[in-house]
């Protein structure tokens, strides 16, 4: 592993997504998760990546064997983590300690027991013992050559409880050679007013450097790291995407954007903030979790506008309803078309997929017949919100007066099969049959499925392809239904919405019908006109 470049002398940016992170609910990372996540996090320019606890599980401690030679981080240090000697054992003679002394990383972050009820209760031991535990690991690993940071847990419900003994935990920490000396909100039920308090105190009672790590469970913990650092902390702790037990930990992007965009603070090195948005969704790929599209900063929603009244505001000034430039964290502002749409709303939209459309007496006409014709389909079901290539293909049947024909379906159909006395791993059998024309020359094609959808998918796409070779790259990636009148039980309108991929982008078509396989024909049609039509044919 490379030595990364000193670039966070001043404040320290802590990333905890590979441990604290990984204990999310139904989030399982593998080594090579591991690996690739550290990659992505290297690359917005974190300081310290905590990898892990290596002689607490197989998995930690072969992440950071192979961290040792695989990983060439260029701005991160790799920090270990782990806890204090056992009481009554020295540091040396701890296997646990001598895990965090092998394992390769140049950082060593201890958590050790600030609430003297968790002493008394969790460690089974006395209060001076718990302090002579803090002296001893901190000195040991010191005289090896680490850095060490304390994480003191549950350090503000200890604080109340007990305020001397809490204060003194972190003393005993920093005079034994700690760098950092970070308070943990353990379980996240502080507010922003109460942490800058404590912090305050605390900074003026030990003179140590303070770090602060937040959880989450009263929804505040940005708000709460924020108030902390007002208050003179110096190494923030966080997850990527929130990520953690419970309801999450502090969010580090909207950490790091903040104070860099808000309170001008440099914390990362220059322009790596510009690519936090492809890095957050890269480490959502990475844990099998969708990014969260309302995510501050990042978030697919996070500079979309519906409303007509903001898109005409929009149209004259984009700051008047947006707090930021989107590329300062390298996401951009989209408009969303729906039955809330104004004129302003289609016309940006327009510009946005590159059309046109001025305030000439046939552009006004052409954006009204538009905005009424979306709010009447929306009325029926479809929605265009996330569906920008159905809403394409729809502005260009009223510019162009039709909408690009590449092939004209004569029929379709498809038929599930179900043996009455299946065994057990048989499943039903879909079979579709499309016929149309395309290129002049007439396709009948059948194929099979392990669904309606799946076969007619199949069938459609194997005879365009036949007249369009690209067809062959397209893909469909995801597939939504919804029920839109429940009420109506079986017979109610369904929504669907499709992702098609032609292996460099992507995009998303809708259909509506009363039946599942009918809606789910309108986004296929749709999902290919679009495919081809971005091909150039």
């Amino acid at each position: 592993m490379s030595q990364p470049l000193d670039l966070q002398g001043s404040f320290h940016v802590y990333d905890t997504t590979l441990r604290d992170g990984a204990q999310q609910e139904g989030l399982n990372l593998s080594v090579a998760d591991k690996l690739t996540i550290a990659r992505q996090l290297d690359g917005l320019g974190v300081g310290y990546i905590e990898g892990g606890w290596p002689g607490a599980n197989p998995k930690d401690t072969e992440f950071f064997r192979r961290a040792s030679h695989e990983l060439e981080l260029r701005h991160a240090r790799l920090a270990a983590f782990g806890a204090t000697r056992r009481a009554g054992v020295a540091a040396a003679d701890d296997p646990q300690v001598a895990a965090l002394r092998e394992s390769g990383a140049s950082v060593v972050t201890l958590v050790a027991k600030s609430h003297d009820r968790h002493v008394e209760l969790a460690l089974r031991t006395t209060l001076a013992e718990n302090l002579a535990m803090v002296r001893d690991t901190v000195t040991h690993l010191r005289e090896h050559g680490q850095t060490v940071f304390l994480d003191a847990e549950h350090f503000f419900d200890g604080y109340r409880a007990n305020r001397h003994y809490a204060l003194e935990v972190l003393r005993t920490a920093a005079e034994a050679g700690a760098e950092v000396v970070a308070l943990c909100d353990t379980n996240g039920g502080m507010l922003p007013v109460w942490v800058s308090d404590v912090v305050q105190d605390v900074i003026d009672s030990t003179q140590a450097r303070v770090g602060i790590h937040c959880h989450n469970d009263t929804g505040c913990a940005v708000a709460n790291t924020l108030a902390a650092v007002d208050a003179g902390a110096t190494h923030v702790q966080g997850t990527i995407n929130g990520y953690g037990e419970r309801t999450g930990n502090a969010d580090l992007v909207s950490v790091v954007a903040t104070l860099e965009l808000k309170l001008d603070k440099q914390v990362l090195p220059a322009g790596l903030l510009g690519d936090a948005t492809r890095i957050a969704h890269a480490v959502a790929e990475v844990t099998n979790f969708p990014p969260a599209s309302r995510q501050p900063y990042v978030g697919t929603s996070a500079f979309a506008h519906k409303a007509g009244l903001h898109a005409s505001a929009i149209k004259v000034d984009p700051f008047l309803y947006q707090h930021m430039d989107p590329a300062g964290v390298g996401n951009d502002m989209r408009l969303l078309v729906s039955d809330m749409a104004g004129r302003a709303s289609i016309q940006l939209k327009g510009r946005e997929l590159g059309f046109d459309l001025t305030d000439s007496v046939e552009d006004r006409e052409l954006v009204a017949r538009v905005t009424e014709r979306v709010k009447a389909m929306e009325q029926g079901g479809y929605t265009f919100e996330a569906a920008d290539a159905s809403f394409e293909l729809l502005l260009l049947e009223e510019v162009e007066g039709g909408r690009p024909s590449y092939f004209a379906v004569e029929s379709w159909r498809v038929i599930t099969e179900t043996l009455t006395h299946a065994g057990p791993g048989e499943e039903a059998v879909s079979e579709a049959t499309v016929k149309l024309t395309a290129e002049g020359v007439r396709f009948v094609v059948t194929a099979e499925g392990n669904g309606p959808v799946n076969a007619l998918d199949a069938a459609l796409r194997t005879a365009i392809g036949q007249a369009f070779p690209e067809v062959a790259k397209f893909e469909l990636i995801d597939y939504k239904v919804r029920i839109l009148d429940q009420g109506h039980g079986t017979d109610a309108i369904t929504r669907v919405l499709i992702e098609t991929s032609d292996g460099e982008s992507s995009w998303v078509t809708v259909g509506v019908g009363h039946n599942v396989i009918e809606a789910s024909w309108g986004a296929l049609i749709d999902g290919l006109t679009f495919g081809l039509r971005r091909h150039h044919r």
